[in-house]
């Protein structure tokens, strides 16, 4: 342990380039959670706008995340260029969608999602491996930042409800110009900084599979499938929830369901750090995949919840969700290393993204009740616990029981 943790000390650039590497890094997800979100709080004005029903508004979603697995095949080939370019691909997307009709806001909603696939795997790469030592927590608070990008969209949507949503994409639009700038700050040199460091401590690992791929086929295919799911639960809960609420109780407000899952998200990825030290990594992935499904069997099974209980099960949904996605993402870093085809199991993430809320959306619209729609993200935290045994089995090389 003490010598792996000495090597990646040795490794690891000095603390000028640290903060130019993981600052626009870091800039880049607060300002991406809050265009990841966006279609959730927005989304009962686009219905009431357009006239559609929750099969049709599900496409947007899809629309969306299959962009975002475009963009996460092709991140992981440059870092810097990925986040330069998403940047500025997300902010056409929503100068775009200020004026397009139902069709033909899919293909902007495709290019916001190719900016967003391709800067959040080259966020997430650059925070898993610039210091491996502490891979888990650099991860936990790059999706804290995220977290704040999520909870401010709801109320970036309220500050400019004068305006319409077409202000409110005009000033999501001058953020993402604004962390394209920023990232153009990051040294040139700082992927092959990052992808020596890990090549070099992970050496064994790929020593011991086909280098055309950054695990071998079992762990490869869990792993996959795990990143899908996740991301098909957290954003078909973040996105339908809203929706699930001000139909249940007429004295609640999509905007404010949103900010209470994002704010509870936010708050139980504070917290990792924290239960770590309390929980192993691996116990604290399994019991919050349990909480998780506990919840939205509630959501499920109640068949007229009050309010409070809404609200209540919405903020114990994000907070159990929270620390899922970093743990994940550093247990898959410690057994690849930067492999420059990451981006396959990021674009499946992406995937699970586009597939689940349109799920969702279609099972809401068959059984005419989202109540039954929400069993799609159920039963994906139910295969997420089941295959939390191989994503989170001790390794069997040196770099992956010592990282």
């Amino acid at each position: 342990m003490q010598l792996v943790q000495s090597e990646a000390s040795q490794l690891s650039p000095n603390r000028p380039i640290i903060l130019r590497t993981l600052g626009p890094a870091y800039f880049y997800f607060l300002v991406a959670g809050t265009v990841t979100v966006m279609l959730g709080p927005l989304l009962p004005q686009l219905i009431q706008h357009w006239q559609i029903q929750d099969a049709q508004a599900g496409t947007l979603f899809t629309a969306d995340f299959i962009g975002q697995l475009c963009g996460a095949w092709i991140a992981a080939r440059n870092l810097r260029a990925s986040l330069i370019y998403g940047s500025i691909l997300s902010a056409a997307g929503c100068i775009a969608l200020t004026w397009l009709g139902f069709g033909a806001a899919h293909i902007a909603l495709f290019c916001i999602g190719v900016g967003l696939g391709t800067g959040l795997t080259a966020g997430n790469i650059i925070a898993g491996t610039t210091l491996p030592a502490i891979r888990a927590k650099l991860l936990a608070v790059l999706n804290v930042a995220w977290g704040l990008g999520a909870i401010a969209c709801p109320l970036l949507i309220y500050v400019t409800a004068a305006g319409g949503m077409r202000r409110f994409l005009f000033v999501i639009a001058t953020l993402l110009v604004s962390a394209s700038l920023y990232s153009i700050a990051l040294p040139r040199a700082g992927t092959s900084f990052v992808s020596s460091a890990a090549s070099e401590l992970s050496g064994s690992e790929y020593a011991m599979t086909d280098p055309r791929f950054p695990l071998p086929l079992l762990p490869l295919i869990s792993f996959a499938a795990a990143m899908f799911l996740y991301v098909g639960v957290e954003n078909s809960l973040g996105g339908w929830l809203p929706s699930y609420a001000i139909r249940s109780s007429s004295s609640l407000q999509a905007s404010s369901i949103a900010t209470y899952f994002w704010i509870a998200e936010l708050i139980g990825r504070l917290l990792v750090a924290a239960l770590m030290t309390v929980l192993s990594e691996r116990a604290l992935y399994r019991l919050c995949l349990l909480l998780l499904l506990i919840t939205e069997g509630l959501f499920c099974s109640i068949a007229h919840p009050s309010g409070s209980g809404v609200i209540a099960l919405t903020i114990l949904g994000g907070f159990t969700l929270a620390p899922v996605f970093p743990l994940l993402v550093s247990f898959m870093l410690a057994r690849t290393g930067n492999h420059k085809r990451l981006g396959v199991l990021f674009a499946s993430a992406s995937v699970g993204g586009a597939v689940l809320p349109w799920l969702t959306g279609v099972c809401s619209t068959y059984f005419h009740g989202l109540r039954v729609g929400l069993v799609v993200p159920a039963a994906g935290s139910a295969l997420l616990l089941l295959l939390s045994g191989i994503v989170t089995a001790k390794a069997n090389t040196p770099f992956e029981t010592n990282s």
